[in-house]
């Protein structure tokens, strides 16, 4: 029991080690992507290649004054951030990173806890994580605050719905909502991934991700040409870096999970053992979430809102009712 629980809390501190690095990376990462495909320069004075910038970065966020607005509501304000950061690190848990190794003789499962609910544990922390930017905006007392948080309660909450509906379909074909299972269940080789099956669950849920995280062109919740930062005007420091800490930790983390239910997860991809072929899939897909939003403009709120009911709901419901026929029919 002692050595199961060192080995747990080792896995917690690796998690959050190294998704706070690979945040912090990824952001360097999207800026030279942003300078390469808008023709700008990027950071380039700090380090070779500005690659030092990521450090001068983390040294800004640590030494900048925290400031709190006279008028907020100081405990609210403080917590926040730390809600947005902890959703996005607690929605690991479950998730299986890599394929089990050994060391020193020890069979290690690259996963904190391997529970036969997995995907729903991801899918209700991923909800849970609204409580950041809402809370955030509603304790600011500041008008662009407020109505960036009412945008994030809008935005966040119907594509929660897309998002669910969406894994129905795939959950029904394999019989269980372990991330693990998941991944077997494709196992045998490319055809066997569940993206081939169940295109419309893929992009439906690829859709409903990029909302709920932020992204462009859906990032309605810090639209700087409209609400300044959103639900993030008045934070400054640390407590501003760990909303971004926390988006860019779910955007690796929805890779994961998208790699894991749709694109065969850690399963070896030809000669490519599977360790290496999942990294290599959440590779291309941070890829397309920055390519989308270099090259793809805003859309307005009542598109974004027009787009998830009027168009992904009934599709998602449309594929759900479709997979249920079918698979009454191969039964």
């Amino acid at each position: 029991m002692m050595a199961y629980i060192i080995e747990t809390l080792i896995k917690i501190l690796l998690v959050v080690l190294v998704f706070s690095a690979l945040a912090g990376f990824a952001t360097y990462v999207e800026r030279k992507l942003l300078a390469f495909f808008q023709r700008r320069l990027g950071p380039n004075l700090v380090g070779p290649f500005g690659i030092l910038q990521i450090l001068a970065d983390g040294i800004k966020l640590f030494t900048k004054e925290d400031i709190v607005p006279s008028s907020a509501n100081r405990l609210i304000f403080r917590i926040a951030p730390v809600i947005t950061a902890a959703c996005a690190f607690i929605a690991m848990a479950p998730v299986p990173f890599f394929p089990p190794f050994e060391v020193f003789g020890r069979t290690i499962n690259p996963i904190i806890s391997d529970i036969n609910v997995g995907i729903l544990f991801v899918l209700g922390v991923g909800a849970a994580s609204i409580y950041g930017p809402l809370l955030a905006g509603m304790s600011a007392n500041s008008k662009w605050s407020l109505l960036g948080a009412a945008r994030a309660a809008v935005q966040l909450l119907s594509f929660e719905v897309v998002s669910g509906l969406s894994l129905l379909a795939p959950i029904m074909l394999v019989g269980s909502l372990s991330l693990i299972e998941i991944n077997n269940y494709q196992s045998g080789g490319i055809e066997n991934w569940l993206i081939f099956s169940q295109p419309l669950a893929f992009v439906l849920f690829l859709f409903a991700g990029y909302a709920e995280l932020n992204r462009t062109p859906f990032d309605l919740l810090e639209h700087e040409a409209e609400i300044v930062a959103g639900y993030a005007t008045e934070y400054a420091g640390m407590r501003w870096g760990m909303f971004f800490i926390g988006e860019y930790a779910s955007m690796i983390l929805l890779s994961f999970i998208v790699s894991l239910i749709f694109l065969g997860g850690f399963n070896p991809l030809w000669f490519i053992p599977g360790g290496l072929a999942i990294v290599l899939k959440v590779m291309f897909l941070i890829f397309l979430f920055m390519w989308a939003r270099a090259a793809f403009p805003h859309v307005r709120p009542d598109q974004l809102m027009g787009l998830c009911w009027r168009v992904l709901f009934p599709l998602a419901l449309l594929n759900v009712l479709v997979s249920g026929f079918v698979i009454l029919g191969g039964a």
